[in-house]
């Protein structure tokens, strides 16, 4: 097999019939299209990224959920969904502007992502709203993880000494493969599940 970079040897089937300037143009066209996989599958990455929290978004996040889902499924684990949305989050950007508004949704990114294991995913989904799939659990103790997340946000609280304190809701949903499908399909579940609060919206 060709790869981008390694000499082609004399006798190869590359060069058998053709001379030195044929296989050199087909090294560099090899070159080439390893270039352009490289910047494809870097545009990817961008585009499933949150440039302001740095954590996966709604595409990025729905993605590597089904991935976790899929190892769930072939372990027989089950697996649970959680959603965040923080509590006055308007409010925070109309009295305060929107780049506190900002500061409040990276410093409730960095606790999640502190929070939570290796193994599961978290991601932004909308304005003020993010999600964690925790991986191999069911039956989460929704006050054990909301007190976990309010000291760790306290501590925050404290240190910044802002004009509001960041508090959120949370819901969960935990994954049915017969019901859910899919993590697209567990996402849309739990915006049914959450009255009034359509899930992916601000």
């Amino acid at each position: 097999m060709l790869l981008p970079g390694k000499p082609i040897k004399p006798g190869t089937c590359a060069d058998t019939s053709h001379g030195p300037d044929t296989a050199l143009q087909e090294r560099e066209l090899l070159r080439d299209l390893a270039r352009q996989a490289e910047r494809e599958l870097t545009a990817v990455q961008v585009a499933s990224m949150d440039e302001l929290t740095l954590l996966p978004n709604r595409h990025g996040f729905q993605a590597l959920a089904q991935m976790g889902l899929d190892a769930c499924l072939r372990m027989g684990k089950p697996a649970t969904l959680l959603f965040f949305d923080l509590d006055n989050f308007k409010h925070i950007n109309y009295l305060y502007g929107r780049a506190e508004g900002d500061d409040a949704l990276k410093t409730f990114a960095d606790v999640l992502r502190i929070a939570f294991r290796e193994s599961d995913v978290i991601g932004r989904m909308g304005s003020d709203e993010f999600a964690a799939l925790l991986t191999g659990a069911n039956a989460v103790e929704i006050p054990a993880i909301r007190a976990r997340l309010e000291e760790m946000l306290d501590e925050r609280n404290a240190t910044v000494h802002r004009g509001y304190d960041i508090r959120f809701s949370v819901g969960q949903i935990e994954f049915h493969p017969a019901l859910h499908q899919s993590a697209e399909g567990l996402v849309a579940a739990i915006g049914e599940q959450l009255s009034g609060h359509p899930f992916g919206h601000s």
